[in-house]
């Protein structure tokens, strides 16, 4: 099984949506998530279709509903195929991420290292995974297959992006 990583925001969801949960229409709605940028979808059912990979949800936006909930956002928003599954959701108040984080003065290298944690759970007690590939906007730089979307106004349209996630999943 080949398996995608995803966060959102800064990824699918980008800059240029964020805040937009708060506005008179989408509160009508019922939403509770910013919207997905049309174009970062488009690009992830590219490579949904090139690599027929599952999506695990690594994003916070995993504590703010349920999986059935989230797989309804992902069908609402035209993602091709909805999430298997969410990363467990450890905390940066743990014992060994605050020993090894201690030294570190950014708040978004303790983040990172959380979500690595949470993500090498997932792969440790899945042993059908064949091929997988993290996603995220924080710097992941202890995973094996990480794809670091440095830009949040443009996440995984960032060019060469697709291509390489593409490339890892695949095996190429």
């Amino acid at each position: 099984m080949k398996v995608l990583f995803l966060d959102h925001d800064g990824v699918i969801c980008l800059s240029r949506q964020w805040g937009k949960r708060n506005s008179k229409k989408s509160k009508e709605k019922g939403e509770i998530f910013d919207p997905f940028c049309p174009k970062a979808v488009k690009v992830l059912n590219e490579i949904i279709e090139k690599t027929d990979c599952e999506i695990v949800v690594s994003s916070d936006w995993r504590l703010y509903c349920d999986l059935l909930k989230m797989k309804q956002t992902y069908f609402n928003r035209g993602i091709y195929k909805e999430p298997i599954g969410y990363t467990i959701s450890f905390s940066d108040m743990d014992t060994d991420i605050l020993e090894e984080t201690k030294e570190y003065k950014n708040v978004y290298k303790i983040a990172a290292r959380v979500r690595e944690k949470e993500i090498q759970h997932w792969l440790d007690t899945h042993p059908e995974i064949t091929k997988w590939v993290a996603v995220d906007d924080l710097p992941m730089d202890k995973l094996k297959n990480f794809i670091h979307t440095v830009r949040p106004d443009e996440g995984i349209k960032q060019k060469g992006i697709k291509e390489k996630i593409i490339k890892l999943l695949n095996g190429e």
